[in-house]
């Protein structure tokens, strides 16, 4: 059931998944989505957010938990103040997503993602050759192969991205942003110019317009 007073309220749409699972893909799409209705987007990239916010962190665990603390934390500050915050970082542990989830909840609405991709495809998607190296030994503590990712327990939204396209899991997960109150859904015209000419000429025709 929809929840209109929450229409146009900050709140954080947070993907995770495996490396080249398809999170910041969905992210940009929903992105462009949301600011063609009007509402304020940014999306933090994981890749992004490494050369800016988290410069100088590591791929231990410690590290990588500061950086998804820090997401967060922009992230709910964001939303606190009516933005929408979309994060696509790994966030590989889930103690790390639930405390980021506990720290959102207390000012805004967090909806997590759970982008599931196989190993396989995820290994075949990627361009950069990191997981090569990373199987090769010559990166460590690499997601999906010698660190583990934990997948959530009950994420709002779980999209299986070999089942279905791009296009199909973002109109889903929008869907979804509406059913929850959270954004408006799109107004698009019922009828198409050509469509609604057609209905003006018939009803000129049967004399209900003026012509």
């Amino acid at each position: 059931m929809t929840t209109p007073n929450r229409k146009n309220k900050g709140f954080v749409l947070w993907f995770t998944g495996l490396p080249c699972s398809g999170k910041s893909t969905l992210a940009v799409i929903i992105a462009k989505e949301i600011e063609r209705r009007g509402r304020l987007v940014d999306v933090l990239d994981g890749d992004e957010v490494r050369t800016h916010l988290t410069k100088g962190l590591g791929f231990s665990k410690e590290d990588r938990d500061t950086n998804i603390r820090r997401i967060g934390w922009v992230c709910g500050k964001i939303a606190k103040h009516g933005g929408i915050a979309i994060s696509a970082a790994i966030s590989p542990y889930r103690n790390i997503r639930d405390e980021v989830r506990a720290l959102v909840n207390g000012q805004a609405t967090f909806v997590e993602v759970f982008v599931d991709t196989p190993l396989e495809v995820c290994i075949q998607r990627d361009v950069k050759g990191m997981y090569k190296k990373a199987l090769a030994g010559e990166m460590k503590n690499f997601t999906g192969i010698d660190d583990p990712y934990e997948p959530p327990m009950s994420p709002e939204m779980h999209i299986k991205t070999v089942e279905e396209s791009e296009q199909q899991s973002a109109a889903r997960i929008l869907g979804k942003l509406e059913q929850m109150g959270l954004i408006e859904a799109a107004h698009e015209p019922a009828y198409t110019p050509e469509e609604a000419e057609k209905i003006r000429q018939r009803l000129e025709n049967l004399g209900y317009i003026e012509k």
